[in-house]
């Protein structure tokens, strides 16, 4: 039987993510919710997998058909990727060590901030605010195909997380007051405000919208060609 995700056991699951440490990722998993964290352990996952840690490629296996099953943006891309790590097919995305988190900024964050580029060599995801602030480089102007842009894409995917959010709530005046909460400006604090009278769906909210935000940030990449890459280049 698994357990609701507490903040010890995410910052549990982020260590072995992080170090790729997969022994340590599977006895998170095993008393843990994966469902809740597929497009978060996705990459390690597949590293542990292609590494032949004991277990590994059968939770690759479950993530994967959980992925299918929910289906939502860049859940089949992920899918694909854990395939390949079992050795099931073959995949053709090129790796590149981008932070999805980070990427996901680029893409989704403030209006006024959001934008960028990453660079195809390092990984590096450099802020449109950044450049506008450096001194400008001929070095660099020469090297602007070592740069993929990105677009920020406005706060609109976040907004239906919260919608999509409010109808899974089992309670019914919670799921009321948050439909009222995010109308008009302000939308997103009022939201968390109020969501944070119940810590249990506040957690809940941040697993949900991590998925989303990190999904579709894998799909613009993959959609350019690429897919994360662990620090090891894999």
């Amino acid at each position: 039987m698994t357990e609701a995700w507490t903040e010890h056991a995410l910052k549990a699951l982020r260590a072995a993510c992080r170090t790729e440490d997969g022994a340590s990722l599977l006895a998170v998993l095993r008393t843990q919710d994966l469902g809740d964290v597929l497009q978060q352990c996705g990459d390690a996952l597949g590293v542990a997998a292609s590494r032949g840690v004991p277990g590994a490629a059968e939770t690759a296996a479950r993530c994967a058909a959980a992925l299918r099953e929910r289906d939502w943006p860049g859940d089949e891309v992920l899918a694909g990727q854990l395939d390949s790590a079992v050795g099931s097919v073959a995949f053709a995305l090129r790796p590149l060590p981008v932070d999805l988190e980070e990427l996901s900024g680029l893409l989704e964050g403030d209006p006024a901030w959001s934008g960028g580029r990453i660079h195809l060599d390092t990984g590096e995801c450099r802020p449109s605010v950044v450049d506008d602030e450096l001194p400008w480089s001929e070095d660099e102007s020469e090297d602007d195909e070592c740069w993929l842009h990105v677009p920020g894409a406005g706060s609109r995917d976040a907004y239906r997380d919260m919608e999509d959010f409010i109808v899974t709530l089992d309670d019914q005046d919670l799921a009321k007051f948050l439909g009222i909460a995010i109308q008009g400006q302000g939308a997103f604090h009022r939201f968390k405000d109020m969501l944070a009278t119940s810590p249990a769906q506040l957690q809940r909210y941040w697993l949900f919208s991590a998925e989303r935000q990190l999904g579709r940030a894998r799909a613009w990449l993959a959609e350019h060609g690429y897919r994360p890459a662990s620090p090891g280049g894999r």
